[in-house]
């Protein structure tokens, strides 16, 4: 097979080509702005899953892509040498009332069902005073599936992974007979212009980094938002999510309202300082659905786009499904993620 050309260094691009190159693909990646540049060099990282309920492909998929994560991503950890962050540490979440707890209860019993022996979902009283937020009710869920990374990192060592397969990111070159675009924003931009209708759209997100110290522990939903001790000392706060917005990398009163929110939910971090703060565009298809598949009307092109804020949790999926496609001729493709349902 004559060499892949990937086009674009974020999360589902390094990972397609880090996986092909496993497969014994020869691969070039190239983006002009380098590794990691856009959404996937964010700080927040919660590789969570949906409910278990109103199961769906979308939902089976991301459950198979988060299992996949631990030996994925150890592998990519011993052949670059460095960290990307992960640990599977799990999730709690505080429970506001009767209802809620009902409720949770509820997807105990289909947790079970849907997640078999791989996971469960645990409702139990509040365990740890020190690490959590505020229960009205005195009960938490746990659940056992989530896990952390860190994004930024997390590109970085598939890059350094790579480069022992003597594939770098190049910031120029031409396509191939078979290219793969996983350029994220810009991508869905560029289907937009040429389309008569919205195929997907960049939605901006804001984030804060603390410096607390908590890297063995869960991760924690609370108030909507997401709560991340990192391996590395320091804690992700995340994030907005803005259909509107004037300047994509600017931070702003919407962020010190997320960060207020996280310190009244959670006692430990009120006195956190604050590291750094980052704002970016995340894709997302029009579909909600990462697009996946042959570009319609481009021979020898594929698209991979639109992970949004699940991009780095279906990763390891994403990158099977797309190898399985180019190397094999096997479309295991899930319904509504085709490139067309965007279309």
């Amino acid at each position: 097979m004559d060499k892949i050309t990937v086009r674009g260094a974020g999360i589902f691009g390094l990972s397609i080509a880090w996986e092909l190159t496993q497969r014994g693909a020869s691969v070039q990646v190239i983006d002009p702005n380098g590794a990691a540049a856009g959404a996937s060099g964010g700080i927040v990282g919660a590789l969570a899953p949906h409910v278990p309920e109103n199961w769906n492909p979308k939902k089976q998929f991301q459950l198979e892509s988060l299992l996949m994560a631990a030996e994925f991503w150890a592998n990519v950890e011993r052949t670059g040498g460095q960290s990307a962050g992960y640990g599977r540490l799990g999730r709690t979440q505080p429970i506001a009332d009767d209802a809620a707890l009902a409720l949770a209860h509820q997807r105990a019993e289909t947790a079970a069902t849907l997640w078999g022996d791989t996971a469960q979902w645990i409702v139990r009283p509040v365990t740890d005073t020190n690490w959590g937020a505020h229960s009205p009710t005195g009960y938490e869920i746990h659940d056992t599936l989530s896990a952390r990374i860190h994004p930024h990192q997390a590109c970085l060592t598939l890059v350094a992974a790579l480069a022992t397969k003597r594939v770098t990111v190049r910031p120029d070159g031409p396509d191939t007979a078979l290219t793969i675009h996983t350029t994220g924003v810009a991508g869905l931009n560029e289907l937009n212009a040429n389309h008569s209708r919205m195929v997907g759209a960049g939605i901006k997100g804001q984030a804060v980094l603390l410096d607390y110290a908590m890297p063995n522990a869960p991760q924690l939903f609370a108030d909507t938002l997401h709560i991340i001790p990192h391996s590395d000392g320091t804690t992700a706060i995340g994030s907005t999510t803005e259909r509107e917005y004037d300047d994509p990398t600017a931070t702003d009163a919407q962020l010190d309202a997320i960060l207020s929110r996280a310190r009244n939910a959670v006692p430990a971090l009120r006195d956190a300082p604050e590291l750094r703060r980052w704002a970016g565009l995340r894709p997302r298809s029009r579909s909600r659905a990462p697009m996946m598949g042959p570009w319609p009307d481009r021979p020898g092109h594929f698209i991979a786009n639109g992970g949004f804020k699940i991009g780095f949790g279906m990763a390891p999926k994403v990158a099977q499904t797309m190898a399985d496609l180019i190397i094999e001729g096997r479309n295991t493709i899930p319904r509504g993620f085709e490139v067309a349902a965007s279309f």
